[in-house]
């Protein structure tokens, strides 16, 4: 029963939590653009705008396109109630295991690229190939960089990894975590297309990649698809928080409202940098993208081999 009310409670926190962290980003680089933005709450007024729209669909598209916000949305709530947020046991404990999550990441980027590749426009089969160059790219660094972690508990089971983490506080500052966790915030940039990798406030054609996929949604389609987009953030955010910073995770039912506020401040923390280095930072040009992600996963396979001579 611990263990279903902590993945309920890590579900509301993502689905209700991801836009209000969209809005907090927005805000601080509002600020520091020296403007005063539309407040933390626009993207939920967004949401809700979308949400009362009725979806077009347009002519000769197939299930494909009908069917990728659901299943976007409904792979990303699995991760959410799966991977170690707030606890690191959860009602899918088992299934928390380094494959299974980045495969069902996976088959919400694939699922959206087929139904950019269904509607048949230019703009969407640019950016559902640009996307697949990303995640061919994006797959292997998160998957080395977790196992790097995993060789020192003999397992890809993320909340053993998390709970090894909080016996063993000092392997947070081992040379592997260091280059994984280097290696795992630019994947979590380019997976939620964000600076210097895509820029998600704009839609020129010769830039966008997320934004050309989605061209084509309208309505609650396109909200389901926004949501997704923001939760996807905070997944990884949080992940990336749980590994390496996990103090704060309950390790029983009493302890979830402060591992809630523990995990409200981390991923906060994060974004707030992510927004302010964004301002920082200009959007590279595409070919330098792979660029930048084979070098994360060069970062990634030095973490792995680090963590067998040192461990």
């Amino acid at each position: 029963m611990t263990a279903v009310i902590a993945s309920f409670a890590q579900v509301t926190m993502v689905v209700l939590g991801a836009p209000l962290l969209v809005g907090v980003m927005r805000q601080v680089r509002a600020r520091m653009e020296g403007r005063v933005g539309a407040g933390v709450w626009q993207p939920w007024r967004d949401l809700r705008k979308l949400f009362r729209r009725q979806p077009i669909t347009p002519v000769g598209t197939t299930w494909a396109f009908r069917t990728a916000p659901l299943v976007l949305v409904g792979t990303t709530l699995v991760v959410a109630a799966t991977i170690p947020l707030l606890t690191t046991t959860t009602a899918l404990d088992r299934a928390a295991d380094l494959f299974a999550v980045v495969g069902l990441l996976s088959v919400g980027t694939v699922v959206l690229a087929l139904a950019a590749l269904d509607t048949g426009t230019a703009f969407g089969g640019m950016g559902a190939s640009r996307e697949m160059t990303v995640l061919a790219l994006v797959e292997p660094t998160i998957l080395v960089a977790v196992f790097a972690l995993s060789a020192r508990v003999g397992s890809t089971n993320l909340g053993q990894l998390v709970d090894a983490t909080l016996h063993n506080p000092l392997q947070v500052m081992s040379p592997a975590s260091l280059l994984a966790a280097a290696a795992l915030l630019v994947v979590t940039i380019a997976e939620t297309g964000r600076l210097p990798v895509d820029n998600p406030s704009t839609h020129l054609e010769l830039t966008m990649l997320h934004e050309a996929m989605v061209l084509e949604y309208s309505g609650a389609d396109l909200g389901l698809i926004e949501l997704a987009a923001s939760m996807r953030l905070t997944l990884l955010l949080g992940l990336v928080a749980s590994l390496f910073t996990p103090w704060g995770i309950a390790t029983s039912l009493a302890g979830l409202p402060l591992a809630l506020l523990a995990f409200a401040a981390k991923v906060t923390v994060l974004a707030m940098v992510l927004a302010a280095a964004e301002v920082l930072l200009a959007k590279l040009r595409l070919f330098r993208v792979p660029e930048l992600l084979a070098g994360s996963l060069v970062l990634a396979l030095l973490a792995a081999t680090t963590s067998f001579f040192l461990a």
